[in-house]
């Protein structure tokens, strides 16, 4: 094995060392990421998203009753 043969198998090997390391990490964020969203994110915008619904149903039901009331008025 030539001198640049020994290089580029070291080379060869640190780089695949690197790209595992990368991508274990990639996984291991890549979980944190998710349980994160299932048990933080998820929960919070089901929350937000119903009192906006609630929110929307009386403002609707207001708006209803006005066009009742105008309509009844005309």
């Amino acid at each position: 094995m030539t001198e640049f043969d020994r290089k580029v198998e070291e080379a060869s090997a640190r780089f695949n060392r690197s790209v595992a390391n990368i991508a274990e990490t990639l996984e291991k964020e890549t979980a944190e990421l998710v349980t994160y969203l299932n048990d933080e994110v998820v929960p919070a915008v089901r929350t937000h998203s119903s009192k906006a619904l609630r929110i929307a149903a009386g403002k609707i039901s207001k708006f209803a009753d006005f066009l009742e009331t105008e309509h009844k008025g005309s």
